[in-house]
C-alpha cells in the first residue's frame, strides 16, 4: 500500500503481471486499461497530483482463492492546490502465481476533483482525476 500512495513504481512492477488489468468504474474513461504499459502511462501522471497514504481497514477473503476483496481509505493532499484528499475505496484484487493480475477500485472521483479544483476559479491546475 505505501507503493502505491508514493508511486514507487520500481516496487510496484514486481508485485504485478505484465498483463494485469485496472477497472475503475466510477472514473472518466478509459475504465479499464490492459497492459503494465497502458497503466503505468495512465497512472503515472494521476499519481503526480496528490501525495497520500493508504491505510487497510479490512481484507474479506473469498471461496476464490486467487480473489480477495480490500477496503482502505486515503489520507493526503493535493500537490497542486494543498487541499486535503481523503478518500474510501473498495478493491477487488485478482492474483495468478502470486502476483496482482487484476484490480477493480471503486472510489468517489469527485473527491479527487474537488481537492484538485483550487478555491479562486482564476487558479486552474488542470483537469480533474
Amino acid at each position: 500500500m505505501a507503493a502505491i500512495g508514493t508511486g514507487d513504481r520500481a516496487t510496484l512492477a514486481g508485485l504485478y503481471t505484465e498483463d494485469w488489468v485496472l477497472e475503475l468504474p466510477f472514473g472518466d474513461p478509459p475504465r479499464r486499461l490492459e497492459g503494465a504499459v497502458e497503466i503505468a502511462d495512465y497512472l503515472g501522471p494521476q499519481m503526480g497530483r496528490f501525495e497520500f497514504t493508504l491505510s487497510l481497514v479490512a481484507v474479506h477473503f473469498c471461496l476464490d482463492p486467487d480473489l480477495l476483496v480490500a477496503e482502505y481509505t486515503s489520507e493526503g493532499r493535493a500537490i497542486a492546490t494543498g487541499k486535503p484528499y481523503r478518500n474510501t475505496y473498495i478493491g477487488l484484487w485478482r492474483f495468478r502465481d502470486g502476483r496482482i493480475c487484476g484490480v477493480k477500485e471503486y472510489l468517489n472521483p469527485m473527491v479527487a476533483a474537488e481537492a484538485l479544483t483550487p478555491d479562486d476559479p482564476q487558479d486552474t491546475p488542470g483537469d480533474g482525476y
